[in-house]
């Protein structure tokens, strides 16, 4: 009895030809939604690149048979947590009673955080 190995999950790559298969677009009409050139669409089909957060964002925004999640994992990102006003005024909030000092350390590792996220762009 041989052994199935689990299917590999989809690649950005391959998201982007099922998404254009269902939308029955091209890379020029991809690249026109989301606000980037056609080259930068061509290095994600033929895996040169991997999208910015933003692209993914925007992609999930006009595209909306995708969801935001099924866009992050195919390009290897974790889903960014969604930031409300208020969250975002609490954090501020939160900053503004903190020393200079740590107000920047703060900075930092956010900062460093966040290119961990990002960090599968390899």
């Amino acid at each position: 009895m041989t052994n199935e190995a689990d299917p590999q999950p989809e690649d950005f790559a391959q998201l982007l030809a099922r998404l254009k298969s269902e939308y029955g677009i091209g890379d020029s009409e991809v690249a026109r939604r989301i606000d980037v050139s056609v080259s930068t669409v061509n290095t994600w089909v033929h895996r040169k690149r991997q999208p910015r957060r933003e692209a993914l964002e925007k992609l999930a925004h006009s595209f909306p048979k995708f969801s935001r999640s099924e866009i992050f994992a195919a390009a290897d990102r974790e889903t960014p947590g969604p930031l409300s006003a208020d969250d975002k005024q609490e954090i501020l909030e939160l900053l503004a009673d903190l020393t200079a000092e740590q107000q920047e350390l703060q900075k930092i590792q956010i900062r460093a955080i966040a290119e961990r996220n990002r960090s599968a762009l390899s």
